[in-house]
């Protein structure tokens, strides 16, 4: 993937740049369990953090528990200093200065709701790397929605129709935002197939962020030599 080809530069946060320890997610769940009168497996914590079952809404009711009754819950027992002081940055450090190198605007949009972002940014000395911080609320939209994405690059003062850009994520929605705001969409796989039960396919995928910078300049086979990200052809992940 070659950075400098790119006008425009946007992340999603939570399983692509950081994460949170195992144990604060487990603290969590077993809090929301408390007040839902439900208790959550690991495994049902896990897919729930990860959103590996696709929309958490779906699986939460595929799980038998009101999407309306479990975000209030969520939000009520996460505790901001906990959760940054428990958040560790991926293999995003290589990738960050590379594209602090190339240059051009840097946005950065997540679900994560703004209480809980604004100290996991401030922790690890994140904050002054993205000229735009979107985090998603019935306002804004919600992945796999455009609008998120639109209004990230509305901040930046950039255009997708003219300035070519691309989004990084580590979700089916991340893909399909990117896709259906007309951006390029790099696909971080964090917790492989077999857990996650399916193959999500981006214009790019990794398992690594620093891949991006490695494979500046490489095309994969297949794909034509003019395709910065080259890695097989995008499916609709909607």
């Amino acid at each position: 993937m070659r950075i400098a080809d790119y006008d425009f530069h946007l992340f999603d946060l939570d399983g692509t740049l950081v994460d949170a320890e195992w144990e604060y997610t487990r603290t969590v769940f077993d809090r929301v369990g408390d007040r839902l009168d439900r208790e959550f497996s690991d495994r049902e914590a896990r897919v729930l953090w990860h959103g590996l079952g696709g929309s958490r809404a779906e699986t939460l009711r595929g799980m038998g528990v009101d999407p309306d009754a479990f975000w209030p819950a969520f939000h009520a027992v996460e505790d901001p200093v906990a959760r940054a002081e428990a958040t560790y940055l991926h293999d995003a450090a290589r990738l960050l200065d590379r594209v602090g190198e190339v240059g051009g605007p840097t946005g950065l949009v997540t679900h994560c709701q703004e209480f809980l972002a604004e100290p996991v940014l401030d922790r690890l000395d994140l904050g002054g790397r993205f000229d735009a911080v979107v985090c998603c609320t019935d306002e804004t939209g919600w992945k796999p929605a455009p609008d998120p994405i639109e209004a990230a690059t509305s901040e930046l003062g950039v255009d997708p129709a003219r300035h070519r850009g691309y989004y990084v994520g580590d979700g089916e929605s991340d893909v399909a935002a990117a896709w259906n705001a007309g951006l390029d969409a790099v696909h971080v796989e964090r917790v492989g197939h077999d857990e996650r039960g399916r193959c999500i396919l981006g214009d790019r995928r990794v398992r690594r962020l620093d891949e991006l910078v490695g494979g500046e300049g490489r095309t994969d086979a297949g794909r034509s030599g003019d395709d910065p990200l080259g890695a097989g052809e995008p499916v609709d992940a909607s």
